[in-house]
């Protein structure tokens, strides 16, 4: 083979390669970003993953709202009508949160299926609901409307 033509072969090799390496390392990064929704449903069954950052939200069950007296503590339930979620987060709660109102948080599942909550996210008006609690609201409750036709 001429020097020129093997020169560039393996320029040629040699990009390819580090294409490769670097969609490679992009692809596992853009994984280990991703945040994924689950119901209350879907966590109850056992989909979710244990100590992998999730989002998961539903509306916030009456009454579940414990407040801790001497810290910023706040442990509270989630609902999309199949099944509760129960919640445990160490900050300031967003203004709008509030009982019977929609709620997103994002945290890690426990051994005990309770989500440790880093950020707690509310609905922003009278009108809107999260996309991904108002789809598993709505998919919870035909679950549950063919289950009764059934009994």
């Amino acid at each position: 083979m001429h020097p020129i033509r093997r020169q560039r072969l393996q320029f040629v090799i040699l990009i390819v390669v580090a294409a490769s390496v670097i969609v490679g390392l992009m692809a596992y990064m853009l994984g280990q970003n991703a945040n994924y929704f689950y119901t209350p449903s879907q966590i109850a069954g056992g989909e979710a993953p244990q100590a992998v950052h999730i989002r998961a939200g539903g509306m916030v069950v009456d009454g579940s709202v414990k407040r801790s007296p001497d810290s910023l503590d706040v442990q509270f339930e989630v609902s999309d009508g199949m099944a509760t979620l129960v919640i445990q987060y160490g900050g300031i709660l967003p203004d709008l949160f509030g009982e019977g109102e929609a709620a997103i948080a994002a945290g890690k599942l426990d051994e005990n299926l309770v989500l440790q909550a880093t950020e707690v996210l509310a609905k922003h008006d009278e009108k809107y609901t999260p996309p991904e609690v108002a789809d598993a609201m709505n998919q919870a409750y035909k679950l549950k409307q063919q289950q009764e036709a059934n009994q």
